[in-house]
């Protein structure tokens, strides 16, 4: 709970954030609910060492791959319900770009991916894996 409360602290601190478009960060989802501050956009701060900043709509194929590569974001724990295809999750930035290295990145809902992604991953990367609709918070 104190990291929650802290997270929610530092995060009223942050300087608005910016999509990939350059315009104000869109919320990817809130149900589930998604970020590393929990509140639904993909903002990052500097505790959060996986830089959560790519809005993807997941897929099986990426729940899997995430899975064998050590994170399981399947299994429901705690307050994670788990994913399934179709719900939109802030993922790390390395994580996204190691799987459209093997062909299994999500789509990217660009005007909720924040603007620190382009610092790992290249523009026309997630211009290429662009959702087909940008619908946020499904």
């Amino acid at each position: 709970m104190l990291t929650l409360v802290l997270g929610f602290a530092l995060s009223a601190q942050l300087p608005p954030a910016q999509s990939i478009e350059g315009r104000p960060l869109e919320t990817c989802s809130t149900s589930p609910m998604t970020g590393w501050f929990r509140d639904g956009t993909c903002r990052t701060g500097p505790r959060d060492t996986g830089t959560h900043v790519v809005c993807a709509r997941v897929t099986d194929e990426f729940l899997r791959f995430s899975r064998s590569r050590g994170n399981d974001l399947i299994t429901p724990r705690g307050r994670f319900p788990g994913l399934k295809a179709g719900d939109q999750w802030c993922l790390c930035a390395l994580r996204w770009k190691e799987a459209a290295k093997v062909g299994k990145a999500p789509p990217v809902l660009p005007k909720a991916t924040d603007e620190k992604a382009l610092e790992f991953i290249g523009a026309e990367a997630l211009r290429a894996k662009r959702a087909k609709t940008q619908g946020t918070d499904s």
